[in-house]
């Protein structure tokens, strides 16, 4: 998602009580808590808009979590100072809206990688976010080419620095109508045409399970073409609970058992009145 959609979600979601923090040390264990390995965890920011970023490492450290996802660049090198990583940023590469569907954004796009990838590889983060753009009438076959065309045109500049950029799934039936990246089979052909280490997906599993289901199939089968992956509850986003849809515990065995040695980004939007708590408990339930 963009900033700014993501903003607008926060802000509606801190209108109600849902969103209110409890303090910090109720949730907090006493030493940090051991964790498997087998996935590595992080949280997106945007999701905890009423704890600092500082205690929200703090936290997450205690919790075993290994990044801090969706970050600006004047933030990447915060999770450092405690022990993690800045697991995904922003880099001005894009707009769910506005992105790389289109040949008349391409410089735009790639003048915002160059502005900000020093910052990123200062700060040792390993991925950085763009996106398709909506079709507003274009077709997808037009579309496809166009990415192709723009990640081509970017790829040196994150090989050359060691980075990922991925390019997001998202669903257009209920979050974001007319996003055209918003299929795994369309996602693939564009990384089959780049064909770059450099350049993947990033699979959200919230927005597929909306679009396609058959979660682990799909991941287990395109998985060299995914390089990061986000959670929510299905429907609406919420906690890993029992309220929805998605076997968690299962898909994370899935991604487990490929290669995959990148982050899985918790981005859920809590509703219970302890964010925090609802964090931890998700960690424990991938952690498998």
């Amino acid at each position: 998602m963009s900033a700014i959609s993501r903003r607008n979600i926060i802000k509606s979601a801190m209108a109600g009580a849902a969103m209110a923090a409890a303090p910090l040390s109720a949730q907090t264990p006493a030493q940090p808590m051991a964790r498997k390995g087998r996935i590595r965890q992080s949280v997106s920011r945007w999701c905890y808009a009423k704890t600092s970023i500082e205690d929200l490492c703090a936290f997450g450290v205690k919790i075993g979590l290994k990044g801090i996802d969706l970050l600006q660049p004047s933030e990447f090198e915060i999770p450092g100072r405690y022990g993690l990583v800045s697991s995904m940023g922003y880099a001005e590469a894009g707009t769910i809206k506005d992105g790389l569907n289109r040949l008349e954004n391409h410089a735009g796009i790639e003048a915002g990688l160059r502005k900000n990838i020093a910052a990123a590889v200062k700060a040792g983060v390993p991925n950085l976010i763009t996106f398709s753009g909506n079709a507003a009438g274009m077709s997808k076959d037009e579309g496809l080419k166009n990415c192709v065309i723009g990640l081509n045109r970017l790829k040196k500049i994150v090989e050359d620095n060691g980075i990922i950029l991925n390019m997001e799934l998202l669903n257009s039936k209920v979050n974001h109508k007319d996003y055209m990246c918003d299929s795994t089979p369309w996602g693939v052909k564009v990384m089959e045409e780049v064909n770059s280490p450099n350049i993947k997906l990033l699979y959200d599993i919230y927005h597929m399970q909306i679009m396609e289901g058959d979660l682990i199939h799909t991941i287990q089968t395109n998985i060299q073409w995914l390089g990061h992956f986000h959670t929510g509850g299905v429907p609406g986003r919420h906690e890993l609970d029992n309220t929805q849809e998605v076997q968690w515990d299962g898909v994370m065995r899935g991604i487990a058992a490929t290669p995959f040695k990148g982050f899985v980004a918790h981005e859920f939007v809590p509703a219970a009145p302890d964010p925090l708590l609802s964090l931890r408990q998700a960690v424990d339930l991938c952690d498998v």
